[in-house]
């Protein structure tokens, strides 16, 4: 069977030549006689892995010096703890709500202290990002957290909101990669890889120097401490190390691509294809202001059930996968990830066109 145009919000579609090069390196890795998979962590060849992965994402993403980069486990969704365990000495943040996964953020973080939303968008479903330009920020607060890309929604901060001062925190699983961005306005950048970078089971964060200390909640587990990571280079136990590699490999392929303004461009394309379909389309319809549309996640729908089903079933019949939307809001959803070739874009919108045809 030839590949399929792989549609899903993560895992999801990796770069083509990436995975190719993994696999003539499966049996035999630069001539160790063994797979990284089999290698062990502090042998002096994964050490070379994980030390240059950090280094061409660095490259890639122009991070400062004062700014540590790691390579962790439990997913983006441990994060939702370990960020107010380590930063919320004063007991207090604010949190702007745009989806699903920062209102799990959210409601993590009530445990540790108080957490205030500042800005919600769920009077409207989700469907457009608030301003942000002036919000109620807390005196005391110790961050101010948003996603800045709402994979389930289809929703992304395109200004990065004002916190008055205070250091922003930002889930960028679904965006990661996917344009030119100033890590300087950040104190903490950190995701999940499984959507734009590799495969799952490695989350990066991305964390200024400042933001890493001894001083974190109290009964705060070793591991769930910035400190003991940064202190040991992302090795203090044994890391998600083939992720890792393939994540190397990404960063490299996103190099030889052009880097992140190459990638912008490729995906501003991709996602004008779709757009410009959707609002010109007597059938489909997007559901996000256009204002606030990410270029990573479309999600649409007919406005019938029973026709969106057919197209999702016929869609994969037609090699084009993956495109249920999230049980929580139904329709369909493209993701159209980094590693998504534009040829995958326009096989969607001739489908879609004729699906319409179809069912006029």
């Amino acid at each position: 069977m030839s590949r399929v145009y792989n549609f899903s919000a993560g895992p999801a579609v990796l770069p083509e030549e990436v995975l190719r090069e993994a696999a003539d390196e499966m049996l035999d890795y630069k001539g160790s006689g063994m797979s990284v998979m089999e290698m062990s962590h502090r042998s002096k060849t994964y050490d070379g892995i994980i030390k240059e992965a950090e280094k061409d994402l660095r490259s890639v993403m122009n991070i400062p010096a004062n700014y540590k980069v790691l390579f962790l486990q439990g997913g983006a969704s441990q994060q939702f703890a370990m960020i107010p365990m380590n930063l919320m000495k004063n007991r207090v943040a604010d949190y702007i709500i745009t989806g699903q996964w920062a209102k799990k953020a959210y409601q993590e973080a009530k445990l540790y202290g108080t957490a205030n939303a500042v800005a919600d968008s769920s009077d409207k479903t989700f469907s457009y990002i608030p301003d942000c330009s002036d919000l109620p920020i807390s005196k005391d607060a110790d961050y101010v957290y948003i996603c800045e890309n709402n994979t389930i929604y289809g929703t992304k901060f395109h200004t990065l909101p004002d916190t008055k001062g205070k250091t922003l925190v930002a889930d960028v699983s679904s965006c990661f990669l996917s344009e030119p961005v100033d890590v300087t306005k950040y104190g903490v950048i950190y995701g999940g890889v499984q959507k734009n970078i590799g495969p799952a089971g490695v989350v990066i964060v991305i964390i200024r120097e400042d933001l890493i200390t001894e001083d974190v909640l109290p009964g705060t587990p070793t591991m769930l401490r910035y400190k003991t990571h940064a202190d040991a280079d992302s090795l203090y136990n044994t890391p998600p190390a083939y992720g890792i590699y393939i994540c190397g490999k990404v960063f490299k392929w996103i190099e030889k691509m052009g880097g992140l303004t190459a990638m912008k461009e490729r995906n501003e394309k991709k996602a004008k294809l779709l757009y410009d379909f959707l609002d010109h389309s007597a059938l489909f319809k997007g559901t996000v202001e256009k204002d606030s549309r990410s270029l990573m996640n479309v999600p649409f729908v007919t406005g019938n059930d029973e026709l969106d089903a057919a197209f999702v079933k016929e869609a994969a019949e037609a090699g084009l996968v993956s495109l249920k939307g999230h049980r929580s809001v139904g329709g369909m959803r493209a993701s159209i990830y980094n590693a998504m070739p534009i040829e995958g874009v326009e096989a969607l919108v001739r489908f879609m066109g004729e699906f319409e045809k179809a069912h006029a």
